[in-house]
């Protein structure tokens, strides 16, 4: 215990230093919500994915593959597909688009500025959606600490709870993006190390691959089947609703920020293949973990286990000296950290940038502005927290909430704007609307046909634009004069840059 404990808080102090550092470099409300788009290319890959991949890859991922098998691995194939859409034809797009379009700090401000929107409509809707489902999401993170710390040191859920949130705001509130960029590629290689290292002592402590797989089988094979399900209609739905997951990644705030923040648009093919590199590995360890575990619990009887979601943290504890547990288990940690990090200071963000300085407080000085974002980020990590305190909370459950609702409500309506010249602020603002509308009553009526609500609510969404556009005339349009201008200075940045290369 004294052990994990002093891993713990070496870990912990060091990430505080770096957010010291970060809050030395942060002048002005660019800094602090876009690190001055200054961020390279390695860590704005490992950034972007370091973001994405919350306590949910170490807990709410391996926890559904031991429950329901390998089907559950088209979550993680779903994933790998759509960031790799998203790094290819979002990415620098929206790096450029943001940049051009009166230097749009966030979201809500892009999408107010790519529509020509004076009055704001786009951007407070947006706001609006990213408040809703991100205390929801931060939830999630408060949830994965809570549950790390509980296991790890027998603690209170309330007490585990506060610890972990604490941990997380601290750093955030005084450094800001640089502070949370930073971490994030710190944070990436320690979730790589332990995603590496805990399948292969897994596998080797319960006798190898075939022992394991056998023992799975005797339970139930169907655990072993990546086509899992009573009927082709069953499998059907389930690989639909797991892959669909990848159909999020254009809509997520706290990730499409890492496009926006980068330092260049020529950049992102390099920033690409080292995310997907690293998000490869990371979920390919997260789901051996889950679907090993099945037989790794069969092989240790004598540990207490009911809760799935904290399978790695019992592997760690068991199979390793307490020096290496630690440092495994300050993976989980990382994990939540440079998630809740990030999505805290999104929405922080968002209050700042498009509800204080833009309605009320438009002449506000920096210092002004960035100490009113480090208030709104206590006041939504305070939201996040009364949420996450009930102790039956599932990491997993809230994830794919918070997902289905920024993929449905942002995605199409961020990747029409950037493609299709005739979109316009009415569409999107349809499009936003029937996102967000559809994921919350889909959810309410209990994911009808056993689908996940990202993929309807997606599809709806897109639909939706199509026919607002399709309906309303635009040819000459500012918007779409605008469009052509973001355009044109898109494509001669990719070519100054191909000739400067």
């Amino acid at each position: 215990m004294y052990t994990t404990t002093t891993t713990f808080i070496v870990y912990i102090l060091a990430i505080l230093v770096i957010g010291i550092v970060a809050a030395r470099m942060t002048t002005s409300l660019s800094d602090y919500v876009l690190g001055g788009r200054r961020l390279g290319r390695v860590v704005t890959g490992l950034s972007a994915g370091a973001s994405d991949m919350s306590g949910w890859l170490l807990m709410g991922l391996p926890g559904a593959l031991y429950v329901g098998g390998l089907c559950e691995a088209w979550i993680a194939i779903g994933l790998t597909i759509g960031q790799w859409c998203n790094f290819r034809f979002v990415a620098a797009r929206l790096r450029s688009f943001t940049a051009n379009a009166s230097d749009s700090l966030t979201l809500p401000d892009y999408l107010a500025a790519r529509f020509c929107d004076r009055r704001r409509i786009s951007a407070v809707l947006a706001a609006i959606i990213i408040l809703i489902f991100f205390v929801v999401y931060c939830a999630s993170g408060m949830v994965s600490a809570a549950r790390l710390f509980e296991q790890t040191f027998s603690m209170d859920y309330s007490n585990a709870l506060l610890i972990g949130a604490a941990s997380t705001i601290f750093y955030v509130f005084i450094g800001g993006f640089l502070a949370v960029s930073w971490t994030d590629t710190m944070q990436a290689t320690l979730m790589l190390f332990a995603l590496f290292l805990a399948p292969i002592f897994m596998i080797i402590d319960v006798g190898g691959m075939d022992a394991a797989n056998a023992y799975i089988a005797s339970v139930n094979p169907e655990l072993t089947n990546l086509f899992s399900g009573s009927s082709a209609w069953a499998v059907a739905i389930t690989i639909i609703s797991c892959a669909g997951w990848g159909l999020g990644y254009m809509g997520q705030p706290h990730i499409l920020v890492r496009f926006m923040a980068a330092s260049s648009v020529s950049g992102m093919a390099f920033s690409r293949r080292v995310s997907i590199t690293w998000m490869i590995l990371c979920l390919l360890g997260a789901v051996l973990i889950g679907y090993f575990g099945i037989a790794f619990i069969h092989n240790h009887t004598e540990i207490p286990f009911s809760n799935p979601e904290k399978i790695f943290i019992v592997a760690a504890q068991t199979l390793f000296t307490p020096w290496v547990a630690g440092i495994l288990l300050a993976a989980i940690l990382a994990a939540v950290m440079s998630t809740l990090s990030c999505q805290l200071l999104v929405a922080s963000s968002t209050l700042t940038a498009d509800f204080y300085r833009r309605l009320f407080r438009p002449g506000a000085q920096q210092r002004e502005l960035i100490w009113v974002g480090r208030v709104m980020l206590l006041l939504v990590a305070v939201v996040a927290y009364v949420i996450a305190l009930d102790p039956e909370s599932v990491v997993l459950s809230l994830v794919a909430y918070a997902w289905a609702g920024f993929g449905a409500s942002f995605g199409p309506t961020v990747l029409l704007s950037l493609f299709w010249r005739r979109m316009n602020l009415k569409a999107a603002l349809v499009g936003m609307f029937v996102g967000a509308a559809s994921v919350i009553i889909w959810e309410a009526a209990g994911s009808p046909l056993g689908l996940y609500s990202l993929v309807p609510s997606f599809l709806f969404s897109l639909a939706a634009i199509v026919i607002t556009v399709l309906g309303t005339s635009c040819e000459g349009s500012s918007t779409e004069l605008l469009f052509r201008e973001l355009d044109g200075k898109y494509q001669r940045e990719m070519e100054g840059d191909a000739v400067g290369r």
